[in-house]
C-alpha cells in the first residue's frame, strides 16, 4: 500500500517538458534554507564502470538481499525456481557477483535479471545471463542504447553495444508484472528521466522493498547522464514519483550507497528540488555552466553530499535540452 493507504501504482505519472515559465516561476519562489538530515556522504566518478572489490550481503527477508559488488547495489530475490536479480553489475564483478547470488539460502540458477538503465555497471552480467536462457527485462529506451556504441562527451569514452543475445529480450514502455515463486514484482519506467531516458524502478511490494535504479544515490549527488537523456528536472519527477508508491516502511535500495528510509527518499526529493530551482533561474538569467559551478546552488549540502561541481556542470548542461522558452 501507498502512504496514504492507496494501493501501489503500477502506471508512472505522465511526463511533460518544463515551460520556461514554469521553471522560472518555481525558481524565483523557491525555498533555500532547507538542510538535510542524512549521514555524511561522499562524491564518486559519475559513470565509471565499477572495480572489482568485495562482495557484501545485506538480508532484507529470508528470501531477498542486497549483494553489494564493487560499488553497484543488486537486489536478489530467491526461490524454488531460482533467483531474480534487479541489475547485474559490471563485467569486472559480475562473476563474483552470480556467485554470491546463487550461494544466497534458498537460491538456484539465475533466471530473471532487470536492467535498471543502460549504463555498463547495471549490465555486466547480460552476456553470461543470456548464454544460460535467462529472462532479462529493461525499458524499451535502455534496450536501444544497449544497442548502439555511446561516446560521453565529458571524457570521450565510448560504450559499445552488447552483441544482440545479450540485449533484453523483455523490453516495455510503461510498466509490468512478474510473479515468480507465487511473489509479485512490480516495475515501471520513470518518464520524467532522472538519470537516463530509461530508468525503472522494481517494486517487491509482499517485502515492502522498492529497487530504485538509477534515480536514486544512497551516499552520493547522483549525477544526470544527459547525453542520453537523463536531467536534474528528471531527478526531482523521478523521486515525486517513488514517493507515491512507497509508504513510511518501505526499505529503498538505491544504484550505489546504503538503503534509505522513506525520510530519506523525501529528503532527497526537497534537496534536488531546491538545487533544480536554483540552477533553472541561473539558466534563465544568461548563466553558464563555469558561471553555475561558481555560484555554488549545493552549497548547504556539500558537508554531506560530497564535492559538487560535476553533478553541477552535468545538471546545469541537462537543462538546456528539457528547458525551452514558452511559444
Amino acid at each position: 500500500m501507498g502512504k496514504d493507504g492507496r494501493a501501489y501504482r503500477g502506471a508512472p505519472r505522465t511526463a511533460r517538458r518544463a515551460s520556461r515559465r514554469d521553471v522560472l516561476h518555481a525558481a524565483l519562489g523557491g525555498a533555500a534554507g532547507f538542510a538535510l538530515g542524512v549521514p555524511a556522504l561522499t562524491a564518486r566518478p559519475a559513470f565509471a564502470q565499477a572495480s572489482a572489490g568485495p562482495t557484501a550481503v545485506r538480508e532484507l527477508a529470508a528470501d531477498l538481499f542486497v549483494v553489494t559488488a564493487g560499488d553497484t547495489n543488486v537486489v536478489a530475490l530467491t526461490g524454488a525456481g531460482g533467483a531474480v536479480l534487479v541489475d547485474g553489475g559490471s563485467k569486472a564483478t559480475g562473476a563474483a557477483l552470480r556467485g554470491a547470488v546463487t550461494a544466497l539460502p534458498g537460491s538456484g540458477a539465475i533466471h530473471t535479471l532487470f536492467n535498471t538503465h543502460w549504463h555498463p555497471e547495471q549490465t555486466g552480467s547480460n552476456e553470461a545471463l543470456a548464454a544460460t536462457g535467462a529472462v532479462i527485462i529493461a525499458q524499451e529506451n535502455t534496450k536501444l542504447w544497449l544497442s548502439t556504441d555511446v561516446t560521453w562527451p565529458w571524457n570521450g569514452e565510448t560504450v559499445e553495444p552488447l552483441p544482440a543475445p545479450a540485449r533484453p529480450n523483455r523490453s516495455f514502455y510503461t510498466d509490468g508484472k512478474l510473479v515468480t515463486a507465487g511473489k509479485p514484482i512490480l516495475y515501471g519506467h520513470l518518464p520524467d528521466a532522472p538519470h537516463t531516458d530509461g530508468d525503472c524502478y522494481v517494486l517487491f511490494p509482499q517485502h515492502n522493498v522498492l529497487a530504485a535504479g538509477g534515480a536514486l544515490n544512497g551516499d552520493s549527488w547522483q549525477t544526470p547522464d544527459w547525453w542520453t537523456g537523463g536531467w536534474i528536472g528528471g531527478l526531482v519527477g523521478g523521486l515525486e514519483h517513488l514517493l507515491t508508491i512507497v509508504n513510511s516502511e518501505t526499505r529503498i535500495v538505491p544504484t550505489r550507497g546504503p538503503v534509505l528510509s522513506y525520510a530519506q527518499l523525501k529528503q532527497q526529493h526537497e534537496m534536488y528540488s531546491i538545487v533544480w530551482e536554483r540552477l533553472a533561474k541561473l539558466l534563465y538569467t544568461g548563466r553558464g555552466p563555469d558561471e553555475a559551478v561558481a555560484a555554488r546552488p549545493t552549497q548547504e549540502f556539500d558537508e554531506q553530499m560530497g564535492q559538487p561541481d560535476e553533478f553541477v556542470e552535468r545538471s546545469f548542461r541537462s537543462l538546456w535540452a528539457y528547458l525551452t522558452p514558452d511559444a
